[in-house]
């Protein structure tokens, strides 16, 4: 029987420029309710906020000059926010250098952040939650492994590179704030359904083509999907609190991170075409308590959109770390639904292989792998497919008895 275990690895307080000086990482069987703990710590690695600040850099040039330019657009962010990223990351280049960068040459800084990622995470200051982690978990389990920390360059950091994830190949990482609790009142849904419901949000898409997950939504026979075009903040306000609750919300259109919180533009209106998450907080409390589950931003640069909706406890977010060209993000998506929805695979396994198909990419979109990442909170169980459409266990059984009569 293949079981999921729980690896969370709370890095405690530190940073990079002065290390961390208490790091534990917990481990949970589906078969126990009690952890093990190990303990452990992490040097200084200022080496690493140089590789990654190099590689955000020249990652946002190749988008905006080589992959997606401003008379091609295609990138899932705004305009504004793109000509201000543009000229400050122009300022950390080196002047000269910047002409020289070429897909190739990030591919090799791909190379020097992933080797810098491993040499930091097999110190001997870690050696002891490595080889504890090792030595207990089951290659062929499937294992979530959760990062808690605060720090927003901690966040961006490709862990996925760490080679702990070459061994254990049904393992994929999410991140998580240290504070979380479970919401305030789990949702009993009052009318039965066998659909789960799907809050589309389609902002503003000025440059990009919204058409793919349009229709891939669309396909889902045990969905409902309700849509929202270039919505007013009025109109998203309202449905967020529909009495019947949402199974999960998606957002597709433009949208950037702002510090600690993140912004998304909903519609192409002169005025009032944006919102922080704050600025729907209240109603996203409102879903959240009526039952929903997921939210995914299919749009640039939404750490600070998971960071925000974190702090209201919802279960899971998927964004994208990194500004995303418009191809990268049809790809990711339906990859992921076809292996959630479709073959029902768990969320982690599902976001683990679309993650893993936008490699195939990478010789135009570099970097593409690099960029979907799961914002969980730990006080709650990732959904199934088949939870969220209220399948019962009987009707579970039956299934995997005919899936097994047809081999």
């Amino acid at each position: 029987m293949i079981t999921t275990q729980v690896v969370i690895i709370n890095l405690g307080s530190g940073d990079l420029h002065n290390g961390f000086p208490k790091v534990s990482a917990q481990l949970w069987a589906e078969d126990n309710g009690f952890p093990e703990q190990f303990i452990g710590s992490l040097p200084a690695a200022p080496h690493l906020i140089k590789l990654y600040r190099n590689w955000q850099a020249i990652y946002q040039y190749l988008c905006d000059r080589i992959i997606c330019p401003p008379n091609r657009q295609g990138m899932r962010l705004s305009t504004q926010t793109r000509q201000s990223c543009t000229e400050e990351e122009e300022l950390e280049i080196d002047g000269g250098g910047i002409t020289n960068i070429s897909v190739v040459g990030f591919h090799d800084l791909c190379q020097k952040l992933h080797q810098g990622v491993n040499s930091w995470l097999n110190s001997a200051e870690f050696l002891n939650i490595d080889r504890q982690l090792r030595s207990s978990l089951d290659p062929d389990s499937e294992i979530r492994v959760i990062i808690e920390t605060n720090d927003d360059l901690l966040r961006r950091l490709p862990w996925h590179c760490w080679d702990f994830f070459k061994d254990h190949p049904k393992a994929e990482m999410a991140i998580s704030r240290p504070e979380y609790k479970r919401p305030c009142k789990s949702y009993q849904p009052k009318i039965s359904r066998q659909k789960a419901r799907i809050l589309a949000v389609l902002g503003n898409s000025q440059g990009i083509d919204l058409e793919k997950e349009t229709n891939l939504l669309t396909s889902l026979e045990d969905a409902e999907v309700v849509f929202l075009v270039k919505p007013t903040r009025a109109q998203l306000n309202e449905q967020l609190w529909h009495p019947a609750g949402w199974d999960i919300l998606f957002f597709a259109g433009h949208s950037h991170s702002e510090g600690t919180t993140g912004r998304i533009y909903i519609n192409e209106n002169q005025n009032f075409n944006s919102l922080t998450i704050e600025q729907l907080e209240e109603a996203l409390k409102a879903a959240i308590k009526n039952g929903l589950k997921l939210a995914i931003f299919n749009s640039c640069d939404g750490l600070g959109l998971a960071n925000a909706l974190s702090r209201l406890n919802i279960p899971q977010v998927i964004v994208m770390r990194e500004p995303v060209p418009n191809r990268v993000a049809q790809d990711f998506f339906h990859h992921f639904i076809q292996a959630f929805a479709v073959e029902r695979m768990s969320l982690y396994l599902a976001v683990s292989q679309a993650r893993q198909k936008l490699r195939g990419l990478e010789d135009d979109f570099p970097g593409a792998s690099w960029l979907p990442v799961i914002c969980q909170n730990p006080a709650v169980e990732p959904p199934t497919w088949a939870q969220l459409i209220k399948i019962p266990l009987p009707s579970l059984k039956r299934e995997a008895v005919a899936a097994l009569a047809l081999r």
